[in-house]
């Protein structure tokens, strides 16, 4: 037995000398094969690489117009390295104008990985950002004094164009995130934020190039390195044309002053978003430039959120704008044709007349429904498509069914723009009813939402997709806002045609009542070219719970081989007619006729810019 024991010991001091050794073994061969991390250093020592950044592309809009251009601005690079140990702080705070202490706290912040992901002492790190041309100025004449930093001239954005802000979109300094998401970032570049500047940012920002020095045994750059052949040009970011008019962004900015609420158009035939307004607005050159944090912070804090796109992320009940959709649905699903009269009474009858109805002939069929905005038919729409048991065995399974032709209408879900931030809208489904009446719920239940009321919510995007639909009689391309990229094509999603499922035979009877709406009905004052060009709408009124109703309004133009639609929104502005009516019918003759407006349009734009709404009970 103690032999055994001493036996085990005698082996353990071999095997863990053993041990020991293959640690050391392996230790080294990743150290000095495996891992590149000396030779970095090596290169480090030996090497001094600038990067250089490629200017930014511009971006036009569908004519041509330039909306962002670029104009130069310079950063103030240090190596660590090279300037540890000789920096006078503060004789370089005196130099640039800045107090010592904010100074030294930069270059701790240059020197902490936790801050400044691509950290390296070698290699030049981003120590102030945005400098003026007559700052560098002052400075390189003392640059000789401070070994280790450099000024690197770089572009940011100009804007001759002060509108579209929501649109465009505006850069920032690089965060944590965005150095770890993306690894050709790094610390100090800038970055799109929103709008097309984000969706499009790698597009728009091109590929770095470099240029690599020689440095001696002191850290001293001697010059190219083998005469500059390994250096790589910057390749500059390609150029975007949007589909948006200016002009007709521009008018549509100007009539939705004092107001809150978005305007869209889109060509029906492309998708190509030709204007989309969102009010409050705010100028574009607010968020460029070194003012650029304050002036975010105090659009953060003003009355009416004016950083939020209203026109993609503004949920609101569509209204009447709805019916449209509603009345296509029920021609496809057969529980109606065009001439079945329904009775109305100024309401819905099997509720006590309740929604109400404005005054007009009864009984009524659906071209005249949609022209007076009978909200009678479509409740009873409603009730013949959930009600019957014949058509489908249990209204939870017959409100499957009208969700799944809203959806394919392009309500309820993103529909894709290249913007970021979209919001989805919301359309029920059987599960939130069950849930909320304990499976005892029908048509009556929930009426409000054959109208466009209730628990439907919408984008004025999707509302405006929706003219686009009727227009096309039933298709539509998901909408977007860039026309073409410099060198490169568009994403097939936007150039693929989405159908509805409804037949254009349904659709024309819809574009028969939206014509008789705008000649005799609810919406006679968009007809603004009367025997030239026929101009088709739905007025929309939206009730709102929280005060007064909001106004809304959806057309398109010619009713053959329309140009245009459009969709206005306009939170508290009362009836359709007061407000989104005449806002569309300014925005349609704009638009067909060259960008020009005849003296009555001219007017009606004018009054629409100085009619402005109160908000104050939201305060």
């Amino acid at each position: 037995m103690v032999s055994d024991e001493l036996y085990k010991r005698r082996l353990l001091l071999p095997l863990l000398t053993v041990v020991i050794v293959g640690v050391f073994v392996m230790r080294l061969f990743f150290l000095q094969i495996a891992s590149n991390d000396y030779k970095r250093r090596a290169e480090n020592n030996a090497y001094y690489i600038l990067s250089t950044i490629p200017a930014r592309g511009v971006i036009y809009d569908r004519y041509g117009q330039l909306l962002v251009a670029n104009r130069p601005i310079y950063d103030l690079m240090v190596v660590m390295h090279q300037a540890k140990d000789k920096l006078d702080t503060t004789l370089l705070a005196s130099t640039l104008g800045l107090p010592r202490e904010e100074l030294v706290a930069r270059l701790a912040a240059v020197r902490d990985r936790s801050i400044n992901r691509g950290y390296n002492p070698y290699t030049p790190q981003v120590l102030l950002s945005q400098l003026e041309p007559e700052d560098v100025g002052r400075f390189e004449e003392q640059l000789y004094k401070f070994p280790g930093f450099s000024v690197r001239s770089r572009t940011i954005r100009q804007y001759d164009y002060h509108n579209a802000a929501h649109l465009l979109g505006y850069m920032s300094e690089a965060s944590t995130a965005d150095l770890e998401r993306d690894s050709a970032i790094m610390s100090g570049d800038f970055v799109g934020r929103s709008g097309v500047e984000r969706t499009y940012d790698e597009v728009l920002r091109g590929e770095k190039g470099q240029e690599i020095f020689y440095r001696d045994a002191r850290g001293r750059i001697q010059g190219r390195l083998d005469g500059g052949t390994h250096d790589k040009a910057p390749v500059p970011g390609r150029d975007l044309t949007l589909s948006i008019d200016a002009g007709l962004q521009a008018l549509g900015e100007r009539m939705m002053r004092g107001k809150r609420g978005a305007i869209v158009a889109i060509e029906p035939e492309t998708g190509e978003v030709l204007a989309m307004v969102t009010a409050p607005n705010y100028d574009p050159a607010l968020l460029a430039g070194k003012d650029k944090g304050n002036n975010h912070r105090m659009l953060e804090e003003s009355y009416g959120k004016p950083l939020l796109n209203r026109a993609i992320q503004g949920n609101y009940p569509p209204g009447s704008t709805f019916k449209p959709a509603q009345g296509a649905i029920f021609l496809a699903e057969g529980v109606l044709t065009p001439s079945t009269p329904l009775s109305c009474y100024g309401g819905y009858p099997r509720l006590g007349g309740k929604p109400k109805c404005h005054p007009h002939g009864s009984p009524i069929s659906l071209i005249p429904a949609l022209a007076t905005s009978c909200n009678a038919y479509f409740c009873w729409g409603m009730h013949f498509l959930l009600d019957d048991r014949k058509r489908y065995p249990s209204v939870e399974v017959a409100l499957e069914h009208w969700k799944e032709r809203i959806v394919r209408l392009g309500y309820g879900y993103r529909l894709g723009v290249d913007l970021p931030g979209e919001k989805r809208g919301y359309i029920p489904n059987s599960s939130v009813y069950d849930k909320a009446y304990k499976g005892r719920w029908n048509s009556s239940t929930i009426i409000s939402i054959s109208i466009g009321q209730g628990e439907v919510l919408a984008t004025p995007l999707q509302i405006a997709n929706l003219a686009a639909i009727i227009a096309n009689r039933g298709s539509y391309v998901r909408p977007h806002l860039v026309r073409h990229i410099s060198g490169q094509r568009l994403d097939t999603m936007y150039t693929q045609r989405q159908q509805s499922g409804i037949s254009p035979e349904h659709w024309e009877y819809i574009v028969q009542g939206m014509a008789q709406a705008v000649t005799g009905g609810t919406c006679r004052a968009a007809n603004f070219a009367p025997g030239q060009i026929e101009v088709c709408g739905k007025t929309g009124t939206a009730e709102n719970p929280h005060g007064k109703d909001h106004s809304a309004f959806i057309g398109f133009a010619p009713r053959t081989r329309p140009r245009i639609a459009v969709s206005v929104y306009v939170e508290n502005g009362g009836f359709g007619a007061h407000y989104g009516v005449p806002i569309g019918r300014v925005m349609m003759e704009y638009y067909l006729r060259g960008g020009k407006l005849s003296g009555a349009g001219e007017a009606i734009a004018s009054q629409m810019e100085h009619r402005g709404i109160s908000y104050l009970n939201d305060l």
